[in-house]
Order: C-alpha cells, then structure tokens, then sequence
C-alpha cells in the first residue's frame, strides 16, 4: 500500500519521546475532543491513513508542539508559502 501521509514517523518520534504509549495518547486525543482509536493512531503513524488538516492541528495540540514539528525536515521551507498562497 503506498504512503498516505509524511507525518506519521514525526507523530511517532514525538509521542514516544513524551513517554505515551499509544492508547495513552489515543487517550489524550480523546480528551481534547477527537475520537481517536489506538487502532487508528498506529495506522497514522505507519503512514497508512490520510490525515486531514484539521487532524494536524489536533495532532500539534496533544502533542504541545507547532505543527511544523510534525512535517518532515525537507518540507518545512515551503510550509510558510503553501500557508499564504491562495
């Protein structure tokens, strides 16, 4: 199956690095407003799920970070322009 996100691996890396097991983290999702499963979680972060832009913001939220800090290194220059183009 191809890749349906490029987030998944830095959702990953964050989540761990903060101690949260997967439903700990469901958990937390959950409790900001977004029905989140474990099932679904591991499906983002092993890229076989399509994250809309409104599931980014949540994401960044739970996370406590910007949502730069989940795209990759190499796309982080373009996200100010793809932000203000029309």
């Amino acid at each position: 199956m191809a890749q349906q996100n490029i987030i998944g691996p830095a959702v990953r890396r964050l989540r761990v690095e903060q101690g949260l097991t997967q439903d700990a983290f469901a958990t937390r999702c959950q409790l900001a407003g977004w029905d989140l499963s474990r099932e679904t979680l591991s499906k983002i972060e092993a890229g076989l799920r399509r994250v809309n832009d409104a599931e980014v913001m949540m994401l960044a939220k739970v996370l406590g970070c910007v949502i730069q800090d989940i795209f990759p290194a190499n796309i982080r220059p373009a996200l100010p322009v793809m932000r203000h183009s029309k």
